[in-house]
């Protein structure tokens, strides 16, 4: 909403306007661009009238009678680049935005350099947008892509860090969260957990809602702000949580499908980009081996088959897709049908819109034929992703690396010994022997005798893993107090349902066979617990001794502050440190059994067990 009312040069787009939208530029740096492209098809810009997208600092020719839309963060080199294109005379008119609030000597910059060109009128509006953090679903968002090393869990958990350093990490956590908030347009209570870079930020973030709120004149927080028909009257909870609470979760192996493509394609920002093997014919001998073609799909909130099946158990995925597949099927030869009505033949996609509507035939054919072929495109993306998570999970068992997983973190038996797994050759990648022990490292609640720890090491290193990242996680084990009491995860397993019923037919795309159909039973991770603990007010060791900061209230310690002692109708979960699909998912189905209830999560970045153990291997 906050977009494409800056789009509209920050006022609030008319519904039902027949004109045509104003054409203008949107002119924006890497950080507007990772902001815009999850939300914004180009279609969708092109509909707001924007007919060109650039970035600041690409080569722009000048289009003199066209309004510019910029979108960027008000770093110095940014500010330069505009004030250049001020006295170059690019556009007829200005509207900036910065992604974050601007200080007070750029702004001066500015204005000198507009004065300098002659351009003061043109310059038509400068507004802070407040927009500093990248929304991925209607209930997700991450703070930044560019840079994001600067706030990863690594650079947090440093034993090196200096205070400049960490206060420099904690300020651009706080500067996105504030955002957040005003784009939100209401303000937290905030709880979080003591001595951790999550107490540290709640503390900054407390104090930076406290002092725009006092000063009324300047106040985010009044009136007729943008997200005022957002939120119920009742104030959300923001619960702060530290990474460093559960590392097991991010090194889980997986069975939902979002999860599942996070963790074995490649998918960033809700793009997922595959390399499709082309042809199973083997070339000559001597021949140069084929090119791989690179695809990348987005996977949106408008893809339908997406949100209703991102949560899913893969195997019911895999299910979908064969049933969404057959349907179209069925509906192929109307396909057929309606093109040669149209006189169409072949894929001419561009010919159908052309055509005018002059029989009620045309016309139903028209409306209809669009809706098919979005519907096949959409079976077509689905069946290559699928189709690609599920040889991953065949060529590495990934199945029976979840099911083993789940045992452990539920302290269940297990039905084989871990050096088994560990030792099975045709069982999964070293990384994916790696994380299996780390879990177990984590969940134990004594930690590996010497003698057993070299066992395993030697077992591991002639599986040819990385040893690296066990020295932190001991370090970590050792220091964090939670080691005495592990997090418990549970005491439910999947149960694996028979063999799949319609996907094991021989017609179908995907060959299932070996894969075990595990079904998911809903079991609170730890992040979902603590939530749950201060959502519905429960009394909990875990969380009894959490700080509670409301910024509303002028003073006050946290002893003092009266407190709200009704459960919270709207939560918001933020992990400092990095999160993961699968603390989402487990927060999304939580709350899908509590009536009226919203929660949504963010975290300081988005990270698969790969980058998650790259991290970790690093303190070495």
């Amino acid at each position: 909403v906050a977009l494409k009312r800056m789009l509209n040069f920050n006022v609030p787009p008319v519904k039902n306007s027949t004109g045509e939208p104003v054409w203008k530029v949107l002119i924006y740096d890497r950080f507007g661009q990772d902001i815009i492209s999850p939300l914004l098809s180009v279609k969708e810009l092109r509909d707001m009238g924007i007919t060109l997208h650039l970035l600041l600092h690409s080569d722009r020719d000048a289009i003199p009678d066209v309004p510019a839309v910029y979108f960027v963060m008000p770093t110095e080199e940014n500010i330069d680049r505009m004030c250049q294109d001020l006295r170059n005379q690019l556009y007829e008119s200005y509207y900036l935005n910065f992604i974050s609030a601007i200080s007070r000597s750029k702004l001066e910059d500015i204005a000198n350099a507009a004065i300098g060109a002659n351009a003061v009128t043109q310059v038509a509006k400068v507004f802070d947008q407040y927009l500093n953090f990248i929304t991925l679903e209607d209930d997700m968002f991450i703070l930044c892509n560019q840079n994001k090393e600067l706030v990863s869990y690594r650079a947090i958990n440093r034993p090196d860090i200096t205070d400049t350093e960490m206060e420099t990490i904690m300020d651009t956590i706080v500067d996105s969260l504030f955002c957040f908030f005003v784009t939100l347009g209401a303000i937290p209570i905030i709880r979080c957990s003591r001595g951790t870079a999550a107490e540290m930020v709640a503390v900054k973030l407390d104090k930076k809602l406290r002092e725009n709120l006092r000063d009324a004149r300047n106040s985010l927080f009044t009136g007729d702000t943008l997200g005022a028909g957002q939120f119920s009257f009742q104030r959300p909870l923001l619960v702060l949580v530290d990474r460093n609470i559960d590392l097991a979760t991010p090194l889980h192996h997986t069975w939902t499908y979002q999860a599942l493509v996070h963790d074995v394609l490649d998918f960033h920002l809700n793009r997922v980009n595959l390399e499709e093997s082309t042809g199973t014919e083997s070339s000559p001998a001597g021949a140069r081996p084929k090119k791989k073609n690179k695809k990348s799909y987005d996977l949106t909130t408008s893809d339908k088959f997406w949100q209703k099946h991102k949560g899913s158990p893969f195997p019911e995925v895999a299910e979908s897709v064969q049933q969404e597949l057959e349907s179209y099927r069925a509906q192929e030869d109307e396909v057929k049908r309606l093109k040669s009505i149209m006189g169409i033949e072949g894929e001419d996609e561009g010919a159908i819109s052309m055509l005018s509507d002059n029989t009620a035939k045309l016309t139903s054919a028209v409306s209809s034929l669009p809706e098919l072929l979005e519907k096949k495109r959409l079976i077509d993306l689905h069946t290559n992703v699928a189709t690609a998570v599920l040889e991953h999970i065949k060529s590495r068992k990934l199945d029976v690396y979840f099911e083993y997983e789940e045992k452990i973190m539920s302290k269940s038996t297990l039905d084989k010994s871990l050096l088994d797994m560990i030792s099975d050759p045709d069982a999964g990648t070293p990384e994916d022997k790696m994380r299996l022990f780390l879990i177990y490292y984590i969940s134990s609640a004594q930690a590996p005798s010497e003698i057993d720890l070299e066992q395993y090491k030697k077992a591991l290193t002639d599986a040819g893993c990385n040893l690296a990242p066990l020295s932190y996680i001991k370090q970590w084990k050792a220091f964090t107090k939670m080691a005495s009491a592990p997090t418990s995860y549970g005491n439910t397993t999947p149960k694996p349902l028979g063999l799949f019923s319609r996907v094991m037919n021989t017609g179908s795309q995907f060959v299932m066979e070996g894969v075990k159909n595990l079904v998911l039973k809903q079991q609170n991770l730890p992040v979902t617990r603590i939530l749950d603990n201060l959502m519905e007010m429960k009394s909990n060791p875990e969380t009894d001794d959490y700080r509670y900061f409301d910024p509303k209230m002028l003073r006050g310690s946290d002893s003092s502050v009266p407190r709200n002692k009704n459960p919270f109708q709207e939560a918001i979960v933020f992990v400092v440190g990095g999160g993961n699909y699968i603390e989402y998912q487990n927060l999304i189905d939580y709350i899908k059994g509590k009536q009226g209830k919203h929660v949504l999560y963010g975290c300081s970045e988005l990270f698969n067990a790969t980058q998650f153990i790259k991290q970790v291997d690093n303190f070495g």
